[in-house]
Formats: structure tokens, sequence, C-alpha cells
């Protein structure tokens, strides 16, 4: 039997493709790209800047959304009932051409995952189990150890990326941190990174970001230390467009613990608790939901995390006060052992941290936990930038629109990045040319004209002249030296669950002057990557905040508390997330 990988060795393709992450859009396009066969068979080099199980990806529990084939799917469903659940959720900002391709080939990709030795859960019929979560009109949601999918799902790529990178099919880089992108004639024509202390530069015809989210952006967040933004910042300096940086979607039920700092994000608890009959209550014992949203604890996640955010204000209590979550009736109504059966990880978590939550409620409280918002790429995954690609949280395909629907996210990293890396081994000679156009909430302006939006207030240099820069730093009185700390704190005060402009009028000013000090020529020579991460952070904040002021209306998880809105909770959370 030949060697797999074998016949590909003897003849080295002559176009490389590097992807850049390894969370489920990177391992995946890597593993495709990897094993194309004949005149489209490319060189692929996958890196990542940890180890490949740091990504968002292995801490994501509550599955993937998928409507599968006749009789595996719940009876009723829909792709098209897919479909409006996820525009409805996205506030009907979303690419509706964007949205009916990550729905309707779903299946195929479920279909990819287990190729790669991925196993989902079975119901007791032994056919595919599905679990209903917050704003699904149906079950549709697949596990993968009950609670575990992330960790299962990266598990099975990684082990199918080990077997092609040993066998020679790909090569492999860990500890390897992009640091920039290079170009050639407007094109990207490489990558630089960061390793063992080491600039490294590598030529390609192709570079693929996958690179995540920013969540740590944030004072607290459901998203590892690796989640600073750095292929977004990567991107924009190579002249990327970018899109819908103002819809931040809080996860609102993430534990009220003590955290440390570059330790493990809060532990998450799965919306698919709250889809089993979790409910939130206030200190003094009030399932308060139902007074801000008709589908109570089942509304998408952008109503669920305002809505704790201004009880708290309603009520008085401190905006860092935690909230109560019950799932005592489920072990109750469902028997005991239930919880410890269906969500296996975080009732082990819950009681590491002192916690019986078949017999006490869970203090939790909202973290920032996906950006619906990244660089601009069209239906194929492809930039403003010739020869640069996008898939995952990095990217703004337009399918999540103002606000991601709960198990979208892994879905969309199979689907784009599928179809990223198609679009990469297309025959060069057949591939449209056409400048494609912002598949966005922006409402599908071209590149240039997303872009151009954000250029005005924030140039691309990130800093002007020495001169500029020491005016800019004195223009705020009692400035804080900048820290990563710093940065989040201001963030989450001034850009976080609940925004005015006033708040983000302060929080640009002191971000201008923070970038002012942080100047582009400092990193000459610099070989610590968590220096280029608070760069890159920084840069992500200033480019979130640019957009949040200039939307002036409340719409998903871009919440203005200075907008028009009716004082009646119930009414006004039903208007917003219409």
């Amino acid at each position: 039997m030949t060697r797999p990988g074998a016949a590909r060795n003897s003849v080295r393709p002559s176009r490389r493709l590097v992807v850049v992450g390894s969370g489920i859009a990177g391992l995946y396009a890597a593993l495709l790209a990897a094993d194309a066969e004949g005149s489209s068979a490319a060189e692929v080099v996958l890196l990542s800047k940890g180890q490949l199980e740091h990504s968002n990806t292995f801490y994501a529990q509550g599955g993937v959304s998928a409507v599968l084939e006749p009789g595996e799917a719940a009876p009723g469903d829909s792709v098209e009932a897919h479909i409006a659940d996820t525009l409805a959720a996205g506030a009907g900002l979303n690419n509706a051409d964007a949205v009916r391709i990550l729905c309707t080939e779903a299946v195929q990709d479920i279909a990819g995952l287990r190729r790669f030795g991925v196993i989902f859960d079975a119901d007791a019929q032994g056919g595919t189990a599905l679990g209903l979560e917050a704003a699904h009109s149906a079950p549709r949601i697949l596990h993968a150890g009950g609670d575990a999918t992330g960790a299962r799902i990266a598990r099975g790529l990684i082990a199918a990326v080990l077997e092609r990178a040993v066998c020679g099919r790909l090569r492999l880089e860990t500890g390897a941190f992009v640091t920039g992108l290079t170009t050639a004639e407007g094109s990207v024509s490489g990558v630089e990174y960061l390793q063992n202390g080491e600039l490294t530069s590598l030529p390609a015809e192709g570079v693929l970001l996958a690179t995540g989210g920013a969540g740590q952006v944030f004072a607290r967040t459901s998203n590892p230390a690796v989640a600073t933004a750095d292929g977004l910042a990567i991107a924009w300096r190579a002249g990327a467009a970018v899109a819908d940086l103002e819809f931040f979607q809080f996860h609102p039920t993430t534990m009220a613990m003590q955290e440390t700092a570059g330790g493990p994000p809060p532990l998450l608890v799965s919306e698919a608790v709250r889809g089993e009959g979790a409910v939130l209550l206030d200190a003094d014992g009030h399932r308060f939901m139902p007074d801000y949203h008709h589908d109570a604890e089942l509304a998408p996640r952008d109503v669920v995390s305002r809505s704790i955010a201004l009880h708290l204000a309603r009520t008085g209590a401190p905006a860092d006060s935690p909230v109560f979550l019950d799932a005592r009736g489920i072990e109750a109504a469902r028997g005991s052992g239930f919880l410890a059966r269906r969500f296996p990880t975080i009732n082990a978590a819950t009681r590491a941290a002192g916690y019986d939550w078949t017999a006490e409620p869970l203090p939790v409280s909202p973290a920032a936990h996906y950006w619906m918002g990244g660089v601009s790429t069209d239906l194929h995954g492809r930039t403003s930038v010739p020869g640069l690609y996008a898939a995952g949280e990095v990217a703004c395909t337009g399918a999540q629109g103002a606000n991601r629907l709960a198990s979208n996210s892994l879905l969309e990293g199979l689907v784009f990045g599928r179809r990223a890396v198609e679009a990469f081994l297309a025959d060069p000679e057949s591939r449209d040319t056409t400048a494609p156009r912002a598949s966005s909430a922006a409402g599908g302006l071209s590149f240039t004209h997303a872009s151009a939006a954000l250029s005005r207030d924030l140039d691309r240099g990130e800093c002007a002249s020495s001169a500029v820069a020491e005016e800019v730093a004195e223009s705020v009185p009692g400035l804080e030296p900048f820290s990563r700390d710093a940065l989040r704190r201001l963030m989450t005060a001034h850009a976080g669950v609940l925004r005015s402009g006033e708040q983000l009028q302060e929080a640009a000013a002191t971000l201008a002057a923070w970038a002012a000090v942080i100047r582009p020529e400092s990193f000459v020579g610099v070989t610590d990557p968590r220096e280029f991460e608070d760069r890159n952070l920084l840069l992500a904040a200033r480019l979130l905040v640019a957009a949040a002021r200039q939307r002036t209306v409340s719409v998903g998880a871009h919440y203005r508390a200075d907008a028009d809105h009716a004082p009646a909770p119930t009414h006004s959370m039903q208007r917003i997330s219409s």
C-alpha cells in the first residue's frame, strides 16, 4: 500500500498556502487543502502561535448548529427555519446570501467533521442527539461529549493534522507568532513570524487568516489568553477592509469567580443549560428575564446580557454584581444525576469551584465572547487584498449580522474555511477577478467604501509624527500609563454591554493617547510576542470604538444607552431585538 502523501512528495506543488490559526476554521481548512490532489494541489503550512489546542474552539461547549438530512433532523425543522432564526438573531443586518450558504451547506461540513474522526453524541434511538439553544426554533445543535463539543472537535481535527504532518502532506509550525504580512504589487506575498525569538519570513501565494477573536480587549471574557486580535490587526495594517466592529457579543452566563491574570477563562455555562430550562434570578430571587423579553432566558444572547446590565441598573445593584442561574428545576424534572450526565464538564467545574448546582443557583455575569465584525470577506473568504483570505471569527462574512445565533460560530468556521480553500485552489486562470464586495451588515458596500468610514478617524499608521503624538498624549489630563489591564478596564467601562456617546468619546481620546506612545518604530527588533499582542489589542480597541461612535442607534449587540429607548423594560427590549 502506498504511504499517504508519497505521490505528492515526489513533485512539489507550485503554490503555497499559509494557514494562520489552529481553531476550527484553520484546522479544517488546512486539512482540506492538504488533502487536495492533482493540479489543484498546494503546499500547505499551518502556523499556530501556541500549541494546537490553544483556541476558542477548544473551549466551545454548546455545539454546532445544523439541519441534517431528512430522517436525522428534528421533526418539522428545515434549512429555511435555520435561516430565519439566524436572520432574526442578527437583527436583520445579516448578509442574506451568506446566511443561506451557512445554513444550506452545513450538512456537508458536518459530514466533513465525521470524515476526520469527530463523533457526535447519539440519542436513545441511536440517531444524532440534537439540543435546543436560545433563539433556535427547533432542536438542531449537535454535541460531542455532552458539553465538551469544542474540545472533541479540536482533538479530532488535531489528530488528523498531526497524521498529515508526519507523512508530509502539510508543514506544521507551533509557537509561530505572525507579526505581519508581506506584500508585492498590492498582493499578499507571504507572512513574517516570530519563533523562538527569531523573525522568519515565509513566502506564499495565499494566506488564510483563521486567528479567532479579540476577547482579551475586555476585562472579563470567555476567550483564552490567545484571543488578542492578531489577525484583524495584521490585515488592517496590510490595507484590508474591516466591517461591523461595533458588534461584540457578550455571553450572559459565565461563572462570576475570582480570575487570575493569564489564567484560564472563567467557566462558561452553556446556552444549552438555559435550553434545558434553567432560569435567571436576581439577588432577591426574582426571575427577571420575562420582564425584558417574551422569550425570557431563551432570548438572543445580546438581549440576555443587556437585560442583566439594565436590571442591575434598575435595582441599584453595582454594575459588576452577579445574577444567578438556577438549574435546580432541571434536576427535579429530569431526575437525579441528569445535570452530571448532560453537562459533565460544567458539573465537574462547578463542583471544583465549591458549588452544587443541583441544590443552589450559580453566580453568573456577562463576559466578552464573540466578535461579529472582522476582516471583510466575500462569500469565498477573499478579502479586499488579493491573496489574503479570512475565515472564522476573524472574518466578517455578514452571516452573523448584528448578533450571532448560538452555535453558529463553529459552523461558520467550517463552511467559510472550506469555501476559502476552494477559492484558493481553483484554477487562477478561471477565478473571478471582479473586486469582491463587503458581505456584511454594512449593507454590501464596496470594500474601499467600508474601510474608508473608519480610516477618517483612525489612520492606518496608528500615529503620525512624534510632534502629533506628544500633542495627543497631552490632550488627556491624568492619563494612566498604558497597560493591558488598563486597556481592558477602559473598554469594559466605556464600550462594553452598554455604551454612550460620551463614554465612547472618552475612550477614543485615551486610546489615541496610548497609541501615540506605542509607536510602530518602537517594535523594530522586538522579540516578545506579548508586546505585539498589546499593540494588536490597542489597535482593535481603537477600531471597535471608532465603529461604535459612528452607529448612534442601538441594534443587536451594539446598545447605545444614549439612544432614544422607551422606558418600559419589556417594550424596549422587544423593540431593539426585532
